[in-house]
């Protein structure tokens, strides 16, 4: 329609009017609302005031009071079986006014469409046709530079989101702001990329209309989603926040919803969502839906409760939850161990914990909830549903009934077993950007191919195509380090070769000088290219990831005494859990910092504070969109990888890149941890439960507990008996395993033991079966591994840091990387059954010779061209050799012999192909028997492994 639109109210108020007539008619005559006049401008001025102060989520949601009149601007969706909130409802207008002329000063100004409930203006919208060479970023264009934000309609919390459209894309705003008005993507993904799919009935942005911003659609929206959040700083300042929902939460949140309405109770789901995808607000409006949600006219679910591992985000949900939720009074935060049962009884249907706490709180519940029908939101789901915590929940949350006196030992064994099983009175909804093999077997929905997936995915490619998440591997830069070591005693003992090199490497890199070189690197980039570059408006902040609480230390101490030196602005803090002694002196990190633990986050994006130096913190759960670089000097690997750099992967609206500077790992490690959540991450297929008989027959085969041992051990346990009358079994196992199983025996038996309650424990949630005899050694064995002592291995380098010194130094930080992933799907594999394995064989060399290889490989080698060398050397060769027709089937069939052989055969072909452009590499590789060993040595541990 063409409407009647009031500019200075930002009202359609011919609209306005008639729904109050046909609601609200006592009072449009009472308040004389009909006539145009004093007791009108009264009225709309109330109306705008009111939604300037409160904005038009919570005006359409409460209405407003205006004089004697409470004043409904909105009518909910009605419940089943309610017929007069089904007429009210029905009265609702939703309208849709073109080319709106909003500005009372520029009266010629206009804007496309805005689209008018009950006559308030709930979304705007600026239209393109590529056709006429314009697209959806010209629309975006225009909001920033042709609408002034000061206009009525433009202001903070007057609509609920403006919309950039053109056929191909979907963008939104909830915040205009002129220039820094940040529009965010709203659009379906296609092949797990940004954009939208081709559509054969249309346009492909017509389920903008069509889907979203339907009259029930947008109903919803408004009652569940939508919202103004709060926050003060620590100075008291407010800071206003408008939520709109992006498209990945809507869609995964009511199909959800509506696969719990048609299923019930009892089924399980995995909801894959890169980091950064908003998971807390997804969280928060499932779990208040959950609770409203009806099937057949009963409730689904008794109670919710949200399940996280991250301290930081059990409290962000928390907040989130009861910003959402109408009645603030039904959500609860388990702090204690009692705090659940009493949630429940008290009626609080929502409730948050964390997972450490979650096996203590179920314990609580007793039997009093069993029949309950409980829905469990997991977040991390890869760090919350293993081993004892799941056992424990799926067996309090389970509906199977207690025992009783006459019970014998097996039935008792098999209400354990049903009770390790996922209980079927919960439906489990699990979150998480990175989901390992557990993760998708227990949780993820199987396809036609036997694999495993997760229900709905927003891929980590998607999120940074469409920018709500930066690509850390876009700026990868790996530092090489190079040195020489010197023996320093006359004699020349021999050493396991293999430990050598790694305790020299060690020595070397937690080195003080070297410390001193890297932190002087990190402390002069980061000046220089960060800093000096304005960086995020000139609020960047790096993080420095250490391998360990001495190391950490070390570089806290020296980027301190650097920046001193250098007369920085700029400070460090350090973050590490407990006390630690550093040269005869206990500290922590809040004597070091100078204030709190629990003031790091809040801290580090304070001036003079810019580096965030961490061992084994912050490495997860830390979103903070002010990191923008990382300087990593800590082996990486798999999920921790992918975490650890996606700490910089947070948006914000004046960061446009991010760097990461890694010591310790190469860049073909780093793409190989982040290919399997690229894109849609899968499971070949599921484990197999008869490795666990496999396992079970090798620890029966060491005879280190014999079957009526266990099965006496067991009957003793589940019958009450006092820890006195147990020991005596364990004893007798622990003393067979310590004299009558060698060293290697030792390692089996223990990692075996190990294996078998993890992948039981796993197995047993998942299986529609149980054997008894897995569930009595699992119990036996959780109480004999904590006894079997560490298999004595004696140490074949014991000193043989006292022999050697560093004589030299240096770092090369090589060329920018950007990395790039597979564009197609990498799948997982099933988690292994058995244990980890036998310790290596050692070999042993003489000290002079392991210091000559370890420098060699290390050290300066005096080339005409030594970067083009080393490149070729270290980045360019492991891939042509890994290539070889030969080498390859052999390192596939695990044969180390023959993938020597095969490795040798290829490296000679292709160094003598660089006899022309490597005429000095090829010269010393045929002329040198050491070098060339070592950089056979050097390409199998790369490629073997690989």
């Amino acid at each position: 329609t063409r409407g009647d639109n009031d500019r200075e109210h930002a009202v359609d108020l011919a609209t306005l009017l008639a729904f109050l007539r046909a609601t609200h008619p006592a009072v449009v005559e009472a308040l004389n609302l009909g006539e145009a006049g004093p007791s009108r401008a009264l009225f709309l001025a109330r109306v705008k005031g009111e939604i300037g102060k409160r904005g038009i989520v919570d005006v359409l949601r409460r209405g407003i009071k205006h004089g004697p009149a409470a004043i409904h601007l909105f009518y909910g969706t009605p419940t089943p079986g309610n017929p007069e909130a089904a007429v009210r409802y029905d009265a609702n207008v939703l309208s849709v006014t073109r080319q709106v002329h909003y500005s009372k000063d520029e009266t010629a100004l206009s804007l496309d469409l805005v689209l008018f409930l009950n006559g308030l203006p709930v979304a705007t919208f600026e239209l393109k046709n590529t056709l006429t060479k314009q697209t959806v970023d010209d629309a975006v264009r225009q909001y920033q530079q042709d609408r002034d934000p000061k206009e009525t309609l433009f202001q903070f919390g007057r609509c609920l989101v403006h919309f950039a459209v053109d056929e191909q894309e979907v963008r939104f705003c909830t915040h205009l702001q002129g220039e820094r008005s940040w529009f965010l993507p709203f659009n379906k993904g296609w092949n797990d990329g940004a954009g939208n799919p081709p559509n054969p009935a249309g346009l492909k942005t017509d389920y903008l209309w069509r889907e979203v911003l339907t009259r029930a659609s947008l109903a919803g929206i408004i009652e569940h989603y939508a919202a103004i959040t709060e926050e003060r700083d620590r100075d008291g300042k407010l800071t206003r926040r408008q939520l709109f929902p992006r498209y990945h939460q809507l869609d995964v949140v009511r199909k959800l919803l509506a696969d719990a309405a048609k299923h019930g109770a009892g089924k399980r789901y995995l909801v894959q969502h890169s980091a950064g995808s908003g998971k807390s607000n997804s969280i928060a409006w499932l779990a208040h839906q959950l609770i409203e949600l009806k099937r057949d006219g009963e409730q689904v679910f008794d109670s919710v409760v949200v399940v996280t591992d991250r301290k930081v985000l059990d409290r962000q949900i928390t907040d989130t939850i009861r910003q959402f939720t109408q009645v603030a009074a039904i959500v609860g935060h388990a702090e204690g161990s009692g705090d659940l049962r009493r949630f429940l009884q008290s009626g609080k249907k929502i409730v948050i914990t964390t997972v450490q706490k979650f096996p203590y709180v179920l314990d609580e519940i007793g039997n009093d909830h069993r029949g309950s029908r409980f829905a469990i939101i997991i977040d991390e789901a890869h760090s919350s549903q293993g081993g004892r915590a799941s056992a424990g929940m799926n067996a309090v949350l389970s509906d199977q009934p207690g025992g009783d006196d006459e019970d014998t030992d097996e039935d008792r064994i098999n209400r354990i077993i049903e009770g390790r099983k996922m209980a079927a009175n919960a439906s489990y909804f699990a979150f998480t950007a990175t989901p390992k093999s557990k993760t998708l077997e227990l949780f993820g929905q199987r396809d036609g191919d036997g694999r495993f997936e997760a229900f709905h995915t927003y891929s980590m490619r998607q999120a940074i195509e469409e920018g709500f998440i930066l690509d850390v591997l876009r700026n990868f830069t790996p530092v090489g380090s190079y040195y020489r070591l010197s023996k320093t005693i006359e004699d020349d003992p021999e050493f396991d070769t293999r430990k050598a090199k790694q305790k020299f490497r060690r020595y070397v890199e937690g080195h003080d000088a070297a410390i001193r070189q890297k932190a002087e690197i990190m402390v002069d980039h980061f000046h220089q290219q960060v800093w000096l570059k304005r960086k995020i408006g000139g609020q960047a902040r790096a993080m420095v990831v250490t391998a360990g609480i001495d190391r950490a230390i070390q570089y806290f101490d020296a980027i301190t005494a650097y920046l001193k030196e250098t007369k920085s602005p700029h400070r460090a803090v350090v973050a590490f859990s407990g006390e630690h002694d550093r040269d005869g002196e206990m500290v922590t990190e809040s004597s070091l910092n100078g204030f709190p633990s629990n003031a790091i986050p809040e801290r580090f994006v304070e001036e003079p504070y810019r580096f965030l130096v961490v061992a084994d913190k912050f490495q997860t759960g830390y979103d903070e969109p002010l990191l923008h670089t990382m300087y990593v000097d800590k082996p990486l690997s798999g999920v921790k990888a992918v975490q650890t750099l996606s700490r910089l992967n947070r948006a914000h609206p004046a960061k446009h890149d991010t760097f990461v500077l890694d010591f310790a790992n190469d860049a073909e490690g780093i793409v190989a941890s982040f290919a399997p959540y690229y894109r849609t991450t899968v499971l070949s297929g599921e484990t197999d439960p008869n490795k666990l008989h496999d396992v079970k027959a090798d620890l029966d085969a060491a005879q280190v507990y014999g079957e009526v041992q266990v099965d006496e051990f067991v009957r003793l346990y589940l019958a009450g008996a006092v820890r006195t009358a147990l020991d005596p079994s364990l004893d007798a196992s622990r003393e067979r395993y310590a004299t009558d199983l060698a060293e290697a025996g030792q390692v089996a038996f223990k990692g075996g033991a190990k294996a078998f309650v993890r992948t039981y424990a796993f197995l047993a949630a998942i299986l529609p079966y149980g054997y008894p005899e897995w569930e009595k050694l699992s119990i036996f064995l959780n109480f004999l591994i904590p006894r079997l002592p560490a298999p004595v291995e004696e140490d074949p380098t014991r000193g043989i840091l006292e022999t050697i010194d560093l004589n030299s130094y240096r770092t090369e930080m090589r060329e920018v990387m950007a990395l790039a992933l597979p564009d197609e799907d990498v799948s997982l594999d099933p988690i292994p059954a058995g244990a980890s394995g036998l310790p290596p064989e050692r070999d042993t060399e003489t000290l002079s010779d392991i210091i000559r290889a370890f420098n060699e490989r290390f050290g300066d080698v005096e080339w005409k061209d030594a970067d083009r060398v080393r490149r070729f050397i270290t980045e360019e060769l492991p891939d042509k050799v890994a290539a070889d027709t030969a080498y390859a089937n052999a390192v596939r069939q695990g044969d180390r012999q023959n993938a020597m052989i095969e490795l040798h055969h290829a490296l000679q072909a292709e160094i003598t192909a660089q006899v022309m452009d490597h005429t000095d590499l090829f010269k010393k590789f045929t002329d040198d028997p050491d070098f060339k060993r070592t950089i056979s040595e050097f390409l199998f541990d790369v490629t073997f492994k690989r």
